[in-house]
């Protein structure tokens, strides 16, 4: 009897306790789920839907990290390379190819183990878009385009080397190439030039366009298409979504999708697309929530979900459907190059840029 009172003092007490604890984490706002952190530079209003959705169907929290217009992407890889040795982050979730592909090669992301993350989940994912090792995922891409304004000029010819003629000369806005999905493509032309036309053709393009004098803006990508809107550059270099959002802001603008092949009709010389990938982060705090998002994140679902926004990403992992943008004629270029190429190409860009200038004196 004595055995059963204290028994039930004791089970009392923990209740209590329990309550306490509830009622503590009620007043101090505390979520008491288990928690997983994204480093992620896709725009907020494309991400936090998603993570709302995450949360709704696992019941695992999102705590994000974003970054500026004008660096994210390099700003959120340069965090994690930092912290490198203390990770803060679980995952991350990049809107382009090159920053994650560039993490895994210097093993700042990596592959997790097969307990956490099946490889039935990576291996079962399109090879054109994972890491041949599965250390990161793709779906769901934007397309690299030129912005103009029906009217006020006629539109550019769908080559990227259109860009060279003088036409062009003091009228072309463009983002910082040292960050973001400029930077990344840079890396791709060159990777792809290099391999596929001749040595030294990137930097002959590049000298090409510095002579043209172009804006180059700090605001990022949307910063181009509103310039171009605005009248202040008669052509743009920027992705399909800030078209796209200019336009359901009723700002009268179009967009061309170049070529990097001349011949039209070789297959793979086409645009260039950015896709988005997810990788998990080498020691991460989460691995288990890591994973699950993972998982989840390279659902069909979830690319469904980028495409009907009015971001409208493009379906590459899964089948696409009527009303979504397509990319007919995607470029073909090793990721893997392109990364290790980019700092090459921007450096080659902005010391023409900079020679272009000693000519104004």
């Amino acid at each position: 009897m004595r055995h059963e009172r204290r028994g039930g003092v004791i089970r009392a007490a923990w209740a209590a306790r329990a309550a306490v604890a509830c009622a503590v984490a009620v007043l101090c706002g505390c979520d008491l789920r288990p928690s997983v952190t994204v480093y992620a530079s896709a725009d907020e209003s494309v991400a936090r839907p998603v993570f709302e959705r995450f949360e709704r169907e696992t019941g695992i929290r999102v705590d994000a990290k974003f970054d500026t217009e004008a660096t994210k992407t390099t700003g959120l890889a340069n965090a994690l390379r930092a912290e490198r040795e203390r990770p803060r982050a679980d995952v991350f979730w990049s809107n382009e190819m090159a920053a994650n592909v560039a993490l895994a090669a210097e093993g700042v992301t990596q592959r997790l183990p097969e307990s956490a993350l099946p490889r039935a989940v990576t291996e079962g994912h399109p090879a054109a878009w994972r890491a041949a090792d599965g250390a990161w995922l793709a779906l769901a891409g934007r397309a690299r385009v030129l912005v103009y304004v029906p009217g006020r000029v006629e539109p550019p010819a769908p080559t990227w080397t259109a860009l060279l003629a003088t036409r062009w000369k003091g009228r072309i806005a463009m983002a910082d190439p040292r960050f973001g999905t400029t930077r990344g493509h840079f890396g791709a032309m060159k990777a792809y030039w290099d391999a596929n036309a001749l040595p030294g053709y990137f930097e002959a393009f590049a000298e090409g366009l510095a002579e043209n004098r172009p804006i180059i803006l700090t605001s990022g990508n949307a910063g181009v298409v509103d310039a171009v809107a605005r009248g202040e550059a008669d052509v743009g270099l920027t992705d399909t979504d800030d078209v796209i959002a200019a336009q359901a802001r009723g700002l009268k603008v179009d967009m061309v999708f170049p070529r990097h092949a001349h011949d039209a009709a070789r297959e793979g010389g086409g645009t260039y697309v950015i896709a988005n990938t997810v990788a998990a982060v080498a020691g991460c705090p989460h691995p288990a929530q890591a994973a699950a998002f993972i998982r989840w994140f390279a659902s069909e679902g979830v690319e469904r979900q980028l495409a009907e926004m009015p971001a409208r990403h493009a379906p590459l992992a899964w089948p696409a459907r009527e009303g979504d943008l397509s990319v007919t004629d995607p470029l073909r270029v090793d990721p893997a190059a392109a990364a290790a190429a980019s700092d090459a190409a921007v450096e080659a860009f902005l010391g023409f840029v900079r020679e272009s200038g000693k000519g104004d004196g």
